[in-house]
């Protein structure tokens, strides 16, 4: 009876070894997540300083302690409707691994996401996240950067791949909109 108990146990603990922790977030009426490990803080809402010649979504820049971060406003990005920035809205700094272009050098560094709130820290197995449905390219919240959706406590949750959000979908778009400036 021990044998099985313990076997019980071990396989308990390989189920939660898929378990990985991520901060949830409201954009609109729809709740997102992110890796809490890419999370460095949560800061309310201050205006950043502008910068010329960006997309609307890039709200402009702050200083962190001698580091010139990125705000990028997400519900303007995804196309969410407009926002109004009040107590609850909170900029989440987060860290992404930044792939320079045409080299295999990857190297980390920091954006802030403007968001309508945070909500909590949730365990979520990624072996039972569900594929996000495609709708083909519709500049909102791409496929491509779902890296699925959980169900927690009948919520819906999507799930963020914030190295290919921040990559392809901003960092990409910011560098093609300069181009052509």
């Amino acid at each position: 009876m021990q044998g099985m108990e313990e076997n019980q146990a071990i396989d308990h603990d390989l189920d939660n070894n898929l378990n990985d922790q991520f901060l949830t977030f409201v954009l609109g009426a729809e709740t997102y997540g992110i890796d809490i490990l890419r999370v460095q803080e949560i800061r309310g809402w201050e205006p950043p300083t502008s910068l010329p010649n960006t997309p609307d979504y890039i709200k402009g820049v702050i200083n962190m302690r001698g580091a010139v971060v990125p705000i990028v406003d997400l519900r303007q990005r995804f196309k969410i409707g407009e926002m109004v920035y009040n107590d609850s809205t909170v900029v989440i700094i987060t860290h992404f691994n930044y792939q320079i272009p045409e080299s295999d050098e990857v190297i980390q560094k920091t954006i802030g996401l403007v968001v309508d709130g945070v909500s909590d820290v949730h365990d979520v197995n990624l072996a039972e996240l569900q594929s996000a449905p495609s709708f083909g390219d519709t500049k909102r919240v791409s496929g491509e950067f779902v890296k699925g959706l959980a169900t927690l406590d009948h919520t819906m949750i999507i799930i963020l791949n914030v190295d290919l959000m921040i990559n392809q979908g901003i960092y990409e778009e910011v560098r093609q909109f300069l181009m052509a400036a």
